[in-house]
């Protein structure tokens, strides 16, 4: 009895410890039926979690800021070329092609935009828009705002001119393939040796190139998760950890 109660002990803990890493060290599998052991709860430092076994509307709260000149006529994160007259935004998360509905909380004023770039990439705002969909909701003038973005899908599949007569069509805004950016640099060796100390400690610890206009900023990114509330909790645990400036990508 004893060994068949050691023998299921150190099951469990084989699971707890595959989710865990699965988040920071190693690629998590794909997703499974919800028979499969990773729909059940797990416990990672301390705290108890739940899978989610489907979507659930995303809503975030947090600072937006707007974009213009200096990216106008540039390549977005979808291949298009960036147009500050006209409505769109960028999120760090959300899958390209989302439709949100932007509330500014400081005056009422709301927007629906279609994301299709990535950022911002500053820790604590949680948007980017355009020149054009900033100024109809009043950020043009303050630059920042606190705001409430609210998902409502992808666009069905005529897409109407107006807003009015847009259906939407859900998505799992909770799955995806996330990471954590952790540095920039102007300079590729300074990414590069940060890198390789990173690559020592933790999975998928890679660069990304961004060209911002004026330079060319090298991003340092590492860990990799499928499931944002997973990667959440990781970045509190990067923040706590010497990272204090680590934010969720969606790549």
């Amino acid at each position: 009895m004893a060994l068949k109660s050691s023998v299921t002990f150190l099951a469990v803990f084989a699971l707890l410890l595959f989710l865990f890493h699965g988040c920071a060290t190693v690629k998590p599998p794909p997703v499974e039926p919800k028979t499969s052991p990773t729909f059940r709860p797990y416990k990672v430092m301390g705290k108890w979690y739940q899978p989610l076994h489907h979507a659930k509307d995303f809503v975030q709260v947090g600072k937006a800021s707007w974009y213009g000149k200096k990216f106008h006529g540039r390549k977005t994160a979808n291949g298009e070329i960036y147009d500050m007259y006209a409505i769109s935004a960028a999120h760090k998360t959300l899958p390209i092609g989302t439709y949100v509905r932007v509330y500014n909380l400081h005056n009422n004023k709301k927007i629906e935009v279609r994301i299709n770039d990535r950022g911002p990439f500053v820790r604590g705002r949680i948007i980017d828009l355009s020149y054009a969909a900033a100024k109809k909701i009043g950020i043009v003038g303050p630059g920042t705002a606190k705001v409430k973005i609210v998902a409502l899908g992808v666009a069905g599949e005529s897409e109407p001119k107006t807003d009015k007569r847009r259906t939407y069509v859900p998505v799992n805004y909770y799955a995806g393939n996330f990471t954590f950016q952790v540095g920039a640099f102007c300079e590729r060796q300074n990414a590069e040796r940060f890198r390789e100390k990173l690559a020592r400690k933790y999975r998928n610890a890679h660069i990304t190139t961004y060209d911002g206009g004026g330079a060319i900023y090298y991003r340092v990114r590492l860990g990799e998760c499928s499931n944002l509330e997973q990667a959440a909790e990781y970045e509190k645990y990067l923040n706590k950890n010497g990272f204090d400036d680590a934010f969720i990508v969606a790549e």
